[in-house]
């Protein structure tokens, strides 16, 4: 009997420490997942309010998920599959702003942003902006001169202007403030 009561306390004290050493396996697992999980949660909301606050464009590369978002942003119309080569840009720093798209797309798209955004044919103003607009590849100035101009103005504070190539199907849309 006395030979029992000796052993009996170190079966007790490996059984704890085993139990111990699963417990706290355990809890590091959690923690870890937990801390996982509140980062990715973090960066997500993170991402959502500076796309929010300072959406980001994407004027080097055509059809990225910015330049997608960007897009519906201020195009307003529904993203179908004839929209291709999606470029844009904008210069949001200081008192004015100015945002520029590129983009293919059919007639019928081209008629819906013209409907969406109130634009009527501007036979008036022979200013397209180009002092205010940015120089790149996709926008290419020497052809929208050539194009018809769609434009609307909120009375001279704010300005939307449009042109589509009926020949490449192509969209230049310019909006900008004073």
């Amino acid at each position: 009997m006395n030979y029992n009561f000796k052993i009996l306390p170190f079966v007790l004290i490996s059984i704890t420490l085993v139990n111990c050493s699963r417990i706290k396996n355990k809890t590091d697992d959690i923690t870890n997942k937990v801390k996982s999980k509140t980062k990715k949660e973090i960066k997500k909301q993170t991402d959502k309010v500076v796309d929010k606050v300072f959406p980001p464009f994407d004027s080097d590369k055509a059809d990225t998920e910015n330049n997608k978002r960007r897009f519906k942003d201020f195009i307003k119309v529904e993203l179908t599959e004839d929209v291709k080569n999606i470029y844009c840009f904008d210069d949001a720093i200081g008192i004015d702003a100015d945002y520029m798209f590129s983009f293919t797309c059919n007639s019928q798209t081209s008629d819906k942003i013209i409907k969406t955004h109130n634009l009527t044919r501007d036979t008036n103003n022979s200013d397209n902006g180009f002092n205010l607009q940015h120089d790149f590849d996709w926008w290419d100035k020497d052809k929208i001169s050539q194009l018809v101009k769609y434009s609307w103005t909120n009375g001279g504070q704010y300005y939307k202007y449009y042109w589509f190539d009926n020949e490449n199907n192509k969209a230049y849309y310019f909006e900008f403030d004073m």
